[in-house]
């Protein structure tokens, strides 16, 4: 669904810290720090992911996934 790296990287692009990303998400600061810290595809609480990636969208994050159309191919974020 969603990579830790991709949830550092649109925290970077949107230039928030993970307690505000927290906030958005209606999550604790914890949880957030969790997943950050999986290794690979963030595994959780299918509702936290979804706030997650809801938030993201939310914030202008386009998540990029695996095998979807992109020049450098993999996983990715872009802003909309």
């Amino acid at each position: 669904m969603i990579t830790a790296a991709q949830v550092r990287a649109a925290r970077a692009l949107l230039g928030i810290d993970q307690r505000e990303l927290a906030q958005r998400c209606r999550l604790s600061l914890p949880t957030i720090q969790r997943m950050e810290a999986s290794d690979g595809v963030v595994r959780g609480n299918v509702d936290s992911l979804t706030k997650v990636v809801e938030a993201l969208t939310a914030s202008g994050i386009e998540l990029i996934s695996e095998g979807a159309a992109s020049g450098g191919g993999g996983r990715g974020v872009r802003l909309k």
